[in-house]
C-alpha cells in the first residue's frame, strides 16, 4: 500500500506537468537559442507518464475499493479525486 501512495504522489506530479504541457501549447517558454531541458522533463512526464502512471495507479485504487478496503483510510481524498478527474482528459486526447 505504501508504494501504490508514492505512485499516486507521483501521478499527480506528472498530471501537474500534464497541465503545464498544455499550457506551453497556447504560452510559449523558449525562444530560440536557450537550451529547454527543463521544458523537456516537462513534456515527458506531462505526456507520456502522466496517462501511463496514472491509469495503472486509477486502476489500483479503482480495484480496492471494488474489494472493498479501506482506500480513503490509507489516502487523501482529493488526491484520489484529483488524479481520476485528471484521467478523463487524458483519455479523450489519448483516443483523438
Amino acid at each position: 500500500m505504501q508504494s501504490l501512495i508514492f505512485f499516486s504522489r507521483v501521478a499527480f506530479i506528472c498530471n501537474v506537468c500534464f497541465v503545464l504541457v498544455w499550457v506551453m501549447r497556447f504560452y510559449p517558454i523558449l525562444k530560440e537559442g536557450q537550451p529547454g531541458d527543463l521544458v523537456s522533463l516537462v513534456l515527458i512526464l506531462g505526456v507520456l507518464f502522466a496517462f501511463l502512471l496514472n491509469i495503472a495507479v486509477n486502476a489500483f485504487i479503482l480495484a480496492f475499493i471494488l474489494q472493498r478496503k479501506p482506500v480513503f483510510k490509507h489516502f487523501p481524498g482529493w488526491l484520489i479525486i484529483a488524479n481520476f478527474l485528471f484521467l478523463f482528459p487524458q483519455i479523450i486526447l489519448f483516443i483523438k
